[in-house]
């Protein structure tokens, strides 16, 4: 396991100053705006005020800070240090630091770093891929969810990570295997500057090996929606529509790009 976090580890720690300058994500643009969260996504959670809210795999923290912004009390982990130290830079600027803390350590290690549960576990799009257990992942989450707490993921759909870059050749697994795809890639997913460590390693989990891992862990799934858009250019063909989302062309087949689903103790 060594060699393959670490290399993501690295590979991560590169991407922090290419999103942090980046037009993708636009750090200043949101600094001098008021947004909060994703609208779908705080649908789906309410009223967050004085919540307590932790993110996995926070990155560089702003989708931690919105939900700061929108009255949560938030704990950002993640493994790479370049983004965690720039997480505490922005919870600066943003003048969030009282509602925010950033913790680095790896994802299975974070029950035992934290030592508290929450009202609301979060995980953001582009997570789970860079997981090699399902099970694994699911644990942390049982570990930090508090009694009336709800597990909020939106992520990539496990069918657009099985596409090749086309859009619509299958070429990766649909479901979790012990051997991880290994990616070579100098660039990110955003505009901005090459990565130095170009090799990540990554790995598919289907839906149902997602609902299953939590079902087993006595959680039960309050919502789950599979979504024809996602937020950035997964593919060739994807159109970018005015809200900001990326589909299909009008009339091209519908495919799913990114689900979102809710969870709560059964």
């Amino acid at each position: 396991m060594t060699s393959w976090l670490e290399a993501n580890r690295a590979n991560w720690n590169d991407r922090v100053a290419v999103h942090l300058n980046s037009d993708f994500y636009g750090v200043e643009r949101w600094l001098n705006s008021d947004d909060g969260p994703d609208a779908g996504e705080a649908a789906l959670l309410g009223d967050v005020t004085n919540r307590r809210l932790v993110h996995l795999q926070c990155h560089f923290g702003m989708d931690t800070l919105r939900w700061a912004r929108a009255g949560a009390i938030v704990t950002g982990v993640d493994f790479s240090d370049a983004a965690i130290a720039a997480a505490g830079r922005l919870a600066a600027r943003a003048g969030l630091t009282s509602r925010s803390r950033f913790v680095l350590c790896n994802l299975d290690d974070a029950p035992a770093a934290l030592a508290e549960r929450f009202d609301v576990v979060y995980v953001s799009l582009g997570s789970l891929c860079w997981l090699a257990r399902i099970a694994d992942w699911a644990d942390v989450v049982a570990a930090l969810l508090g009694p009336d707490g709800t597990l909020l993921v939106h992520d990539v759909h496990p069918l657009a990570f099985s596409l090749d870059d086309d859009g619509a050749t299958f070429t990766y697994p649909y479901f979790e295997e012990s051997e991880p795809v290994v990616v070579e890639s100098a660039s990110s997913y955003t505009d901005g500057g090459a990565l130095a460590h170009s090799v990540n390693y990554e790995w598919n989990h289907s839906l149902g090996e997602i609902v299953t891992a939590l079902a087993e862990r006595s959680l039960m799934v309050t919502h789950l929606a599979e979504h024809p858009w996602t937020r950035y250019q997964a593919f060739e063909g994807l159109v970018e529509g005015p809200s900001g989302i990326f589909r299909a062309s009008e009339g091209a087949p519908q495919l799913p790009l990114s689900f979102t689903l809710t969870a709560r103790w059964a």
